[in-house]
């Protein structure tokens, strides 16, 4: 668990963890530098459960994926679960999850769905995977061992939901800074091992003003208002992200799946080529065309927003 000025939430996702049908072994919580009296309460919860826990503070502020980064490192268990300072989770989650990894030696990654809860913890319409439009095309990808191709069209595992082995551990750290914590884990994850998803809700996600990563459906005025936004260094950046997990596969001694590089290569030279687009939107109509009957549209982005976006986009 990684915690910075959670006080507000915290107590009702400590108690949530405390109940579980069956117990966590251990448990390391890192505190980044907070100012609320978050670390002093979790100090004091430590004491008070019948399992290991070791409470931490950051000696200078990490920030999310180097706090994620450093609270990983510290733990000793073979499956580690993610946790959230403000989120609740079912009373069932780590048993019910712990025994799909028992029950198949072979799975690296797990993750569910989640209900979604406002500040007050009342509920949301609409659930995680509702949220980010998860089609169920992308699930049974997930489901048939074809993680790779979900993951390189966007991500789909939301750290809150998700366990996975230690093994996995030996490339992906340092985790990159580029790269959000879960987005980075579940790719690694897809490309040398087996990913599945649950699509029960295990977690309470809750979304309010102090979330740093949220999840919302958004509605025609904000997708519009997408489409004409500056690409920037946008795309340039995505093209690097993937450069930089291709860096570390190659740097590790660790089997791919089957065709997963070669995915891998189509997904930079899909990113180049929409970072190297013409700044005239006219200009960009035929080389569009082109990658659109390369298949690569469909393979590596949301095919149709993809390409009206890059249609559209300003400089």
């Amino acid at each position: 668990m990684c915690v910075f000025n959670g006080r507000a939430f915290l107590d009702t996702q400590l108690d949530s963890i405390a109940a579980q049908s069956r117990l966590p072994d251990t448990m390391a919580v890192v505190d980044d530098r907070s100012t609320d009296g978050s670390f002093e309460r979790l100090q004091a919860w430590a004491a008070t459960v019948p399992f290991s826990v070791g409470v931490h503070r950051n000696a200078e502020r990490l920030g999310v994926v180097r706090n994620f980064d450093r609270a990983v490192r510290l733990l000793s268990a073979d499956v580690i679960f993610l946790c959230d300072q403000d989120d609740v989770w079912a009373p069932d989650r780590l048993e019910r999850m712990a025994a799909r990894f028992e029950a198949d030696p072979d799975l690296l990654l797990l993750h569910t769905d989640a209900r979604r809860i406002d500040g007050n913890g009342r509920e949301m319409d609409g659930t995680l995977f509702h949220a980010l439009a998860v089609r169920p095309q992308e699930l049974r990808w997930l489901g048939q061992g074809q993680a790779v191709d979900a993951y390189l069209r966007r991500n789909l595992a939301t750290g809150a939901t998700m366990a996975f082995r230690t093994s996995l551990l030996r490339f992906v750290q340092p985790f990159p800074e580029d790269w959000v914590h879960d987005e980075w884990l579940a790719l690694c994850a897809a490309m040398v091992g087996r990913v599945d998803v649950m699509q029960e809700c295990l977690v309470a996600y809750r979304q309010h003003t102090g979330n740093q990563i949220g999840a919302h459906r958004p509605g025609l005025r904000e997708i519009l208002g997408l489409l004409f936004v500056s690409r920037g260094d946008f795309y340039r950046q995505r093209a690097r992200k993937v450069e930089i997990l291709r860096e570390r596969l190659l740097a590790s001694d660790l089997a791919l799946r089957p065709g997963a590089m070669e995915k891998l290569e189509g997904k930079i030279r899909h990113q180049r080529f929409r970072a190297g687009l013409p700044a005239n939107r006219l200009a960009r109509v035929l080389p569009v065309l082109g990658e659109i009957l390369s298949g690569r549209y469909r393979r590596y982005s949301r095919a149709t927003q993809a390409i009206v976006q890059d249609l559209c986009e300003s400089p």
